[in-house]
């Protein structure tokens, strides 16, 4: 470990102590587990402490639990995984507090503490449908707004629940069910006689 990834690890037990759920350090990062209780004022402080002094969220995305580790993952499903940036100090933290709902995902809105959090967080319930109370604009941004469920996670259909087209007599968008039929794809080897120059028997 780096002398700048181990004084940002006594940093944050330092002013954090027992609000960590969680520090881990893997290929040259640290990443930081904080409940949903404590995550906006520990936020406020990651900002604020000059010892820290993250300026910058430079990403935040939801993240779907449910099939991690081929389906041995007995934690929360839905957390929100933040990226932080110092400047000041050229050092990164990587922040996850997981939803404490599995039902109803929702983690406080960070908008106010990191202005550039709106549309990511806006992206995260687009996708995972996690919620963020306090977030003064929280509406879908990528898929459409009569679009029903959230296609990033696990359970949602990889085929979708509708389908839109341009209908020329309605001169019109219209949706419809999906006429996909679902189907499995069993890649074919195709191997020739003197293949790498071995005969095959």
């Amino acid at each position: 470990m780096s002398a700048k990834i181990e004084l940002l690890s006594q940093n944050l037990r330092k002013h954090f102590g027992d609000r960590i759920a969680g520090l881990q350090t893997a290929l040259g990062e640290i990443t930081v587990d904080i409940d949903a209780a404590a995550y906006p004022e520990a936020m406020l402080t990651l900002r604020d402490e000059p010892e820290l002094g993250f300026e910058q969220l430079i990403d935040l995305c939801g993240v779907d639990y449910s099939a991690y580790g081929d389906g041995r993952w007995q934690g929360r499903r839905f957390a929100v995984v933040v990226h932080l940036l110092s400047i000041a100090h050229n050092w990164r933290l990587r922040v996850r507090c997981f939803a404490p709902d599995d039902d109803f995902p929702a983690v406080p809105s960070v908008v106010s503490v990191w202005n550039s959090a709106n549309w990511f967080e806006r992206e995260a319930f687009d996708l995972y449908g996690i919620v963020f109370p306090g977030h003064a604009d929280l509406r879908r941004i990528l898929t459409d707004y009569g679009f029903i469920g959230h296609p990033f996670r696990k359970d949602f259909p990889v085929s979708g629940h509708v389908e839109m087209r341009y209908d020329p007599e309605q001169k019109r968008v219209v949706y419809q069910p999906v006429t996909i039929e679902p189907r499995e794809i069993t890649p074919r080897i195709v191997r020739e006689e003197n293949y790498g120059g071995v005969k095959n028997a």
